[in-house]
């Protein structure tokens, strides 16, 4: 899930723990919300897991300023749009996980800040720099390596998926340059689960399978663990700059390579790991250099 953008402080080892337990917890959401999404439609486990990260969301809003004051900084319209395309990105990954390794997954959706510095000139008509454009064509080559598709369908679908969740959570990306300093980060993650529940839940009407309890709890712990995470990065980024913190973000395809080989053993080769270290490599350099690097929407 996203944050906004991170405010100039220098790095601290409380902030760094922080956002190690931020992309731990991002990385249990992605694992679980795999094993949910091999059996129901992404949109019932996105409900789900707006639904029950309500609650988390709801308290991260209980401190500080009174809510009521909170509230009326948000730029409603702008917020009202970047919640529907974070929810199209949530929905895209949820989707796509069922048909590619999980590391893979996590790997081709942090492309994501790549893909800013495409559409950033297009849409923000900011100078594409030369530096910029070059690690986001190595990026591109990595996601290339990654996706490696031989023609069926099988091959092809899951990625395409991905990428284009890639592409939305871009847009939600760029959409924060329009939003103002003041506009409070938690009432915007509780605007976001709200907003999400109510399309999600709407989506229910035209695609619904009735969970198990099995099923249920997993999606109840996906959506607590998703609001944790989301606690604990927004924490850590009030206290430190996202281009700090940026490398740490990346510790979760770690995870997800240790929970994809533990759950179903998966295993990727080396031009796979030579495709996540360019994406990597590139999305850490774009970060270093000021740009704002999301977290992957969990």
């Amino acid at each position: 899930m996203s944050v906004s953008v991170a405010r100039p402080h220098a790095v601290n080892s409380r902030s760094i723990v922080q956002i190690l337990l931020s992309m731990f917890c991002f990385a249990l959401v992605d694992a679980l919300a795999k094993t949910v999404a091999l059996h129901y439609p992404a949109n019932v486990l996105t409900f789900f897991r707006m639904l029950f990260g309500l609650a988390p969301a709801i308290a991260m809003c209980m401190y500080g300023t009174p809510l009521r004051e909170r509230i009326r900084t948000l730029n409603v319209r702008r917020q009202t749009v970047r919640a529907l395309t974070l929810l199209v990105t949530l929905g895209l990954f949820f989707a796509g996980l069922p048909y590619v390794p999980l590391s893979e997954a996590v790997a081709i959706l942090y492309s994501e800040s790549l893909f800013v510095i495409v559409l950033a000139p297009l849409l923000l008509k900011e100078t594409l720099r030369r530096r910029d454009a070059a690690a986001a064509a190595i990026g591109f080559i990595g996601v290339l390596l990654i996706v490696r598709p031989n023609g069926n369908q099988a091959s092809w679908l899951g990625p395409l998926l991905l990428i284009l969740s890639a592409i939305t959570g871009a847009l939600s990306i760029i959409q924060i340059k329009h939003f103002k300093p003041t506009e409070d980060s938690s009432v915007a993650v509780l605007y976001f689960t709200l907003i999400g529940t109510l399309v999600s839940g709407m989506s229910l009407l035209f695609l619904w399978r009735t969970p198990t309890l099995d099923a249920l709890a997993l999606m109840a712990l996906i959506g607590i663990l998703a609001g944790t995470g989301q606690i604990l990065m927004t924490v850590a980024f009030r206290n430190a700059s996202a281009s700090a913190l940026a490398p740490y973000n990346y510790t979760s395809i770690v995870w997800a390579t240790l929970f994809g080989y533990l759950a179903w053993g998966e295993t990727i080769g080396l031009v796979s790991v030579a495709g996540i270290a360019l994406v990597v490599g590139s999305s850490i350099a774009v970060a270093l250099r000021g740009k704002t690097v999301d977290a992957p929407p969990a």
